[in-house]
């Protein structure tokens, strides 16, 4: 572990200008493909049919996506429900189709009558749902990028609140991005990724402006850019071990996991990497650009009056 304890002494700052414009540059064309692309939005957003079937033994789950693949539904989305006979299957939205015609065809493709499987349920989801669901999570996240910018400016300062709110915003954009890009599918679990992610990025970027006011306060250096660049080399190797034990998780997740979370796991694993330069290039880079000093981050001090006798 001696390797661990050597700081190393790497000038992140010289590259401060660069990381900042290339950042942007990457932000909008992220923009650009959400708007223009647009997103993949799963039927927890747009609605479906959701089919419960239980099965006389347990059932691997590509066997039933092929099934389902061959019937004309290459879109289903199959999970274990509770055990590995029970499966639970979401549809998308069913085009002037009765309850009994979509039950009918789901059974037929997979070949109910031969293999004994049983309808438990089946249940069609509105568009207004998704709706609402797609309205409960954009004020999920509004209310997340509030609490975390208030969180830091009381326990900072307001420079630290910019930066830290700016980076979370980038992180997320630039995983939407990805998202329409690769035309990975927006579920709930996808939903569910970006707000790990936000937690994961903020969290990065505490533990740098926790050793930036330290160093400032006491190294007592009048060069900004020293103080910094001396903060992020202390935390570099705690980062790089967090970085790396959550993305070997990720990628076993995304490459074992299943369909299931899939999209989790790909969207969460980006992040991780976006979120590893967003912590130094913009958090902390807009910090400095917007003059933080040692003098922000001292306590004020009480005027002492003398009193005559």
């Amino acid at each position: 572990m001696k390797i661990f304890a050597k700081v190393p002494n790497i000038n992140f700052m010289a590259q401060r200008k660069t990381g900042l414009w290339g950042s942007g540059i990457l932000t909008v064309v992220a923009i650009l493909l959400i708007a223009f692309h647009g997103l993949n939005f799963g039927i927890d957003f747009t609605g479906g049919v959701l089919v419960e079937v239980s099965y006389p033994q347990p059932v691997e789950l590509e066997e039933v996506r092929s099934e389902l693949g061959e019937a004309g539904y290459h879109n289903a989305m199959v999970q274990h429900f509770g055990s590995a006979s029970a499966l639970l299957i979401r549809l998308p939205p069913a085009k002037e189709a009765s309850t009994a015609e979509v039950s009918s065809q789901v059974l037929n493709a997979l070949h109910a009558k031969d293999k004994g499987i049983e309808l438990r349920r089946i249940e069609f989801v509105g568009p207004q749902v998704g709706e609402e669901l797609f309205n409960d999570g954009g004020l999920a996240l509004l209310v997340a990028f509030i609490g975390i910018a208030v969180y830091i400016m009381f326990r900072f300062e307001w420079k630290f609140s910019v930066g830290a709110v700016a980076a979370v915003v980038h992180d997320v954009i630039m995983v939407l991005g990805f998202l329409a890009l690769f035309d990975i599918e927006f579920d709930i679990t996808t939903l569910a990724a970006i707000l790990a992610l936000m937690g994961y990025s903020n969290n990065e970027t505490i533990v740098i402006f926790d050793r930036v006011r330290e160093n400032l306060i006491g190294e007592r250096r009048s060069d900004v850019l020293d103080v910094v660049n001396l903060s992020v080399n202390q935390t570099l190797l705690r980062s790089i071990i967090t970085h790396v034990a959550t993305s070997l998780v990720l990628i076993a997740l995304l490459t074992l996991g299943g369909a299931t979370v899939h999209s989790f796991s790909a969207a969460l694993l980006f992040g991780v990497i976006v979120a590893t330069y967003s912590s130094i290039y913009i958090s902390t880079n807009l910090a400095v650009a917007l003059g933080v000093s040692r003098e922000d981050l001292l306590p004020p001090q009480d005027k002492e009056i003398d009193e005559m006798p």
